[in-house]
This record gives structure tokens, sequence and C-alpha cells, in this order.
């Protein structure tokens, strides 16, 4: 008898997740293919020279501006440790 109940419990084991898996599968849908456009269709302008007409690029301020962004290099922040919002001098 414990033999018996061995098998059944290793069938249910087994059949159990199988039966998930195969009625999962069986009920889901099948996704669309991707659409890809045809062409592509590339500006004529140089890049960097001139945003095209009607895009605007946001500012610091999330006002749109219409001046195209510049290539100037923004100085990191000071090694020495002079920091206003430093914590550690609150106690």
């Amino acid at each position: 008898m414990s033999f018996t109940h061995r098998m059944a419990t290793l069938a249910a084991v087994v059949a159990i997740p199988l039966g998930i898996a195969a009625t999962s599968y069986a009920l889901t849908d099948e996704p669309e293919a991707p659409r890809v456009p045809p062409a592509v269709e590339l500006s004529s302008t140089p890049s960097g020279s001139s945003t095209p007409s009607g895009a605007s690029t946001p500012t610091a301020g999330g006002t749109p501006s219409t001046s195209p962004p510049s290539d100037a290099v923004v100085p990191g922040p000071s090694a020495t440790g002079d920091d206003d919002d430093d914590l550690r001098d609150e106690g």
C-alpha cells in the first residue's frame, strides 16, 4: 500500500504543474508581429546645426526653448568639502 501512495504522490507532483502549464499555454493569445515602417526618412540638415521646425528642446526650468543645446562643459563639484548643505556640521 505504501508503494501505491508514493506513486500517486509522484504522479501528482509531476502531473499538476504540467497541467497548469498546458492550460496556461492553451489560454494565451498569440502576440501580433511588430510592424516595421516600409522606409525611414532622414533629415537633410547636418547634426547639431539646427532643430527641426516645430521642435523645441526643454530647458532646466521646464519650459521649451528654440535654441539647440550647446556643447559647453559644466565644471564638477569642488573637492575641498566646503558645501553649505553638509549635514555633518549640524548637531
